[in-house]
Parts: C-alpha cells; structure tokens; sequence
C-alpha cells in the first residue's frame, strides 16, 4: 500500500472510541499521528460522510464516533479510503508481445485476488477489537 490513508483513519477512529465521551479536535488528532491538521481534517470528511463520525465546527468543537465500534469492520474501512489497488500501478507493456498484451489483464485478476483476500481478513477485526489492543 503505497499511501498512509488507512493507517490515518485507523489512527483517526481509535482516538474518537478511547475519547468516547468528549469531542476531539483536529489538532488534537493532528498532535498524535505527527501530521498538519489539514491533513486530519480531509479525512475526518471522508470518515463524517461515510457515517463513521459526526463533528461539530468551532471553538467547542471536534469529532466523535457516530457509531459503535464493533460495528465498523477495519475492510469496510480500508475499501472506503483506498481507492487504488493495494499492489500499485501496472506498467505500459508493449502490445505487440505476446506476453505484454496479456500482462495487465492477468494482473488484473491477481491483484483483485489479492485485495479480495485483505478486505476479507480486515473485516475478521472491527475497530473495536483493534482500539482494545491500545493499553
């Protein structure tokens, strides 16, 4: 996976369970994972549309889970922030070879193979069972 998207909402979500009862600030959130809050704020969007969280603007404002935990499974959240296939891009090859014209097709169905397969064991995990890993 060549983006850090899952690992920042990931981060983002265990926040929000082991604060359950306060709202989080982007900065906050920012402070733990090291990042500038614009970053937090671009996905705390994707997680707030997705129905994962629910924020409130302004000076008493911030961000809280707007559903269990053990209701979001960490594949459902890994297929809403990766857009792209988790092995990366394929090459240009050349359609004239009789390999090259085959190659992105056969890569095609391996990748997806793939991706079916860690979709399927994140979704063994909710976040729940992963933020109690947290001490």
């Amino acid at each position: 996976m060549s983006n850090l998207r899952f690992a920042t909402a990931i981060h983002i979500l265990v926040l929000l369970d082991k604060n359950r009862n306060e709202l989080i600030t982007s900065d906050f959130i920012a402070g733990s994972l090291n990042v500038h809050p614009v970053v937090v704020r671009r996905e705390i969007k994707v997680l707030r549309e997705a129905g994962y969280i629910e924020s409130k603007k302004g000076k008493e404002g911030g961000c809280a889970l707007a559903m269990e935990a053990n209701k979001i499974l960490l594949g459902d959240l890994y297929k809403l922030v990766n857009k792209e296939n988790m092995l990366g891009r394929k090459n240009r090859p050349n359609p004239d070879c009789a390999i090259g014209r085959q190659m992105n097709n056969k890569l095609d169905v391996l990748f997806n193979k793939a991706e079916e397969g860690l979709v399927a064991l994140l979704n063994k995990q909710s976040l729940k069972d992963f933020s109690d890993s947290f001490e």
